[in-house]
């Protein structure tokens, strides 16, 4: 890749844009959560598989933003109305190119989520702030960690409390692994991991370099092509490439088995008292309190984070409750809103 200066020049112009990849991190999980949970896994098993694994792995990069943040000196704040914008919205900090929704499984949310793992042209170069792919925004953060290693020093650098790195963490369905971050060939193996698994290990490969999780005999597919897998319909099998496309095996997808959610749901759609609104706010309290959870665990208190992404896994219920009761539009059901809620 060729690089640009960057923008990136201080402690201060790289602790800002780690804290802008935690946001970045963040802003796809919502998506990814009512697609999940808008699939009924015993019609679409890999559809649920693929969805359900990525949003895994996007906790895994959240965790790793965090890390690179501490070992810098940074506080990650993850507790701020700023991480929950009304939808759609544009990817933090990028070109526009990308609008977040929130939309059940099927070929528009397909559609986003391509739009989110879009691997970086070979050419690309890197982008701290407008970026259109998130590739060039890691690569700018990696000319950034360069360059102040050079001039300042690691020690200089990586001067943050080693006591809040997240050493380990549990995550059921997805691949990966938790890096340390302590000089910079931690930091660049953090950064890698993240972008392997949303691009691809080559920018010209479909594979992140991990085995799958769910069928070990093969290599894990990026992100990016797991997309392109349900989209087409087909699996990929070595020697396909991204020009090829999948030509494996058939998968089967049936949007009939997916909840009608409506997209982008508000809170204001619903009268106040209304089932569905209640049901709605004491989502969002849930979620919020997460954040503050999450927040609470990369500033100072790791071994909470267990605890944070159980209670992760615990808003399946409440989602799905909320994508059985009926908007009122006569077509849709409701669904959670991701609105931001003060703690008291």
């Amino acid at each position: 890749m060729t690089l640009s200066t960057t923008g990136i020049a201080t402690l201060e112009d790289l602790r800002t844009h780690l804290q802008w990849a935690i946001e970045l991190e963040h802003s796809t999980l919502p998506p990814y959560f009512c697609a999940l949970y808008s699939i009924d896994s015993t019609r679409n098993a890999e559809a649920a598989q693929v969805v359900g694994g990525v949003f895994v792995e996007e906790m895994l990069h959240l965790l790793l933003a965090a890390n690179l943040l501490n070992a810098v000196g940074g506080d990650p704040v993850l507790d701020a109305p700023h991480l929950l914008p009304s939808y759609p919205h544009s990817l933090p900090h990028s070109d526009g190119s990308v609008r977040v929704e929130l939309a059940p499984f099927g070929p528009a949310a397909l559609e986003l989520f391509l739009g989110i793992e879009q691997p970086a042209r070979a050419d690309a170069r890197a982008q701290a702030e407008g970026y259109s792919t998130i590739g060039q925004f890691y690569a700018a953060i990696e000319d950034g960690l360069r360059g102040l290693c050079a001039t300042l020093g690691e020690e200089a650098v990586f001067c943050g409390d080693p006591g809040r790195q997240v050493r380990d963490v549990h995550l059921r369905q997805g691949g990966g692994r938790v890096v340390v971050v302590r000089d910079l060939a931690s930091a660049l193996d953090a950064l890698g991991e993240i972008v392997e698994q949303g691009e691809g290990a080559a920018r010209t490969d479909v594979w992140d370099g991990d085995r799958d999780v769910f069928h070990p005999e093969r290599e894990e597919v990026a992100h990016y092509y797991r997309f392109v897998e349900l989209k087409e319909g087909r699996r990929f099998r070595a020697g396909d490439t991204p020009q090829s496309g999948p030509t494996g095996e058939p998968i089967a997808v049936d949007l009939g088995g997916v909840l009608p959610m409506r997209p982008n749901p508000r809170t204001a759609d619903h009268a106040p008292g209304s089932a569905v609104r209640l049901a709605q706010e004491e989502f969002n309290r849930a979620y919020c309190a997460l954040l503050h959870e999450l927040e609470e665990a990369f500033t100072g208190s790791p071994a909470r984070l267990g605890a944070a992404i159980g209670k992760m896994y615990a808003l399946k219920e409440q989602a799905q409750a909320l994508m059985r009761m009926p908007s009122g539009d006569g077509r849709t059901t409701a669904g959670p809103t991701f609105e931001y809620v003060p703690r008291k």
